[in-house]
């Protein structure tokens, strides 16, 4: 560590309280806090050893990426926690050869350390063998009594990349961390949980910090990875971003840098037909869920919406609704002649809007105009016996937005959230938002977006029809269904967020301007 570091890095060390977690952000070690396309982009664990060989290629030396991986991880653990005995597990591989160099430095630092190895220092080789000689300590039995008296643990026994379950004292180990309650440092991700997936191989200890490098995995951010990984810093080791021209990532963290650029927002010259016109298929049984759809395309910038009302139920409606013109309408026949507008550039079918034939004739008769068509809930529902029949009626731009349990009746595809989505995007022909705490956002083209910024209260009633709404509004104002989607669910967490606790779904619309006014205001800036 350079004297410069050093010197920060004893700062840190002694005035940290771990109170503030955002203060990651202000190292000078980690990524700018401003983000672009790029660097929202995720990297599987085969797609950053592609950047390892890349970078070398390119003339940076992998020691020296080594190096600045544990430099980093020793100023983020100097930055979390004031200091105190610190044990650093290393692991066989290049996870471990980054323990080393974590230890190295916070000895220098003045920190009480203690380093155990899974099996033996002559067995290492590589960079990690260098970053090994390079530290002169002892090297402790690699068994939980090492942990004893310890006030930090370094997780450095497996990266990303693990190819199968701990077995062993890896497996004694771990459970040896998870007993003792001992916070946490995880280099990379927490050693048993894949990289690429988010699912855990056998086991895996809780993190209370995760210190990646270059740019987020998928396991960042996919449950049960997510829950593990605690605060996750991304330091910056040296890699050049001409890496990513020859990766060509297909998956991103999702955020405005991914879609800002091309945001909607008011012009002067525009009038309420050239902002798009939202029809909302109204529902006779349950009239509260395409209500707030409704009042959500309003918010979100649409600029007219139209709730098309069920004879016996439209006094409901048009009592309820000022923000909307609602139609009421009999039968197949009487959707068509609303459709027969072609000013109504968006549908919406689903909340609220029943399961059985009927909803499946309006669906049909909304995706042969080519239109664009949000479909949710009971939409889909319907086609649980024949999903076939949806895919084949897609014939324009679609999102389908289901929750996990619409999503099995549907598709009856394998693997992770992540891989599931993507395989219904590609077999359904439609933008596919698979929603959870982990929102996964896919094309038909193979490219994916994953959702982090979802606050626990959005988990009532409702809050899905909104975001069918939101997303409706976009598409209704130009955005492609990929960016309409990805902007509407950041938008929908962010205006959770923005209300905080209490929140029931109707809160979520009046929450929105709020946070529009702020992205508005990054775009002047």
């Amino acid at each position: 560590m350079n004297d410069g570091l050093l010197s920060r890095f004893r700062s840190c060390s002694a005035k940290s309280d771990g109170g503030h977690h955002d203060v990651y952000w202000r190292m000078e070690m980690a990524t700018q806090t401003r983000l672009e396309h790029s660097e929202l982009a995720l990297l599987t664990p085969a797609q950053m050893g592609e950047a390892d060989h890349a970078a070398e290629a390119a003339g940076v030396r992998t020691v020296d990426m080594m190096e600045a991986a544990g430099g980093a991880v020793a100023v983020a653990i100097g930055v979390r926690w004031p200091m105190r005995p610190i044990v650093v597990l290393c692991g066989p591989g290049n996870n471990g050869g980054d323990g080393f160099v974590v230890a190295r430095h916070l000895d220098a630092a003045g920190w009480p350390v203690t380093v155990a190895l899974l099996g033996a220092r002559e067995k290492l080789s590589g960079d990690a063998a260098h970053a090994a000689s390079l530290w002169k300590g002892d090297v402790a039995s690699f068994t939980p009594d090492c942990l004893d008296g310890a006030g930090v643990i370094v997780d450095a026994i497996f990266g990303a990349g693990l190819s199968g379950p701990l077995a062993g004292q890896a497996v004694i180990m771990v459970d040896g961390m998870k007993s003792r309650r001992i916070p946490i440092c995880a280099v990379d991700v927490p050693s048993g949980l894949d990289g690429a997936s988010g699912l855990v191989r056998d086991d895996a200890a809780p993190a209370d910090l995760t210190v990646t490098f270059f740019r987020k995995k998928p396991g960042h951010l996919l449950y049960p990875g997510r829950g593990l990984c605690g605060d996750i810093v991304v330091a910056n080791i040296g890699t050049p971003l001409t890496v990513l021209d020859a990766i060509a990532p297909t998956t991103w963290e999702n955020g405005p840098g991914l879609w800002l650029e091309g945001y909607p927002w008011p012009q002067p010259e525009s009038y309420k037909y050239k902002r798009g016109e939202v029809l909302v298929l109204g529902g006779e049984a349950i009239t509260g869920a395409s209500r707030m759809t409704t009042l959500a395309a309003s918010r979100a910038g649409a600029g007219m919406v139209t709730l098309a009302a069920p004879e016996a139920v439209w006094s409901i409606y048009a009592t309820s609704l000022i923000n909307a013109i609602v139609h009421s309408f009999a039968g197949a026949s009487g959707w068509q002649a609303l459709l027969a507008d072609k000013r109504r550039n968006v549908i919406a079918i689903g909340p609220g809007a029943g399961v059985g034939a009927p909803t499946r004739a309006y669906v049909v008769a909304a995706l042969a105009t080519k239109r664009a068509t949000v479909l949710d809930a009971d939409a889909l529902t319907s086609f649980a016996e024949a999903p076939v029949n949806l895919f084949s009626a897609i014939d324009g731009p679609c999102v389908m937005t289901p929750h996990a349990g619409e999503f099995m009746r549907l598709f009856q595809v394998e693997g992770d959230k992540l891989a599931r989505t993507r395989a219904a995007a590609k077999q359904s022909g439609a933008v596919v938002l698979l929603k959870g705490p982990d929102t996964v956002i896919a094309a038909p083209d193979g490219r994916a977006i994953i959702n982090a910024n979802a606050p626990a209260q959005l988990a009532t009633g409702g809050t899905g029809d909104v975001l069918t709404g939101f997303i409706a509004a976009l598409l209704a104002q130009g955005m492609a269904p990929f960016e309409a989607a990805a902007a509407g669910v950041w938008l929908h967490g962010a205006a959770a967020a923005a209300f905080g606790l209490g929140l029931v779904a109707q809160d979520l619309p009046d929450a929105l301007p709020r946070v529009l006014q702020t992205l508005r205001a990054q775009v002047n800036d």
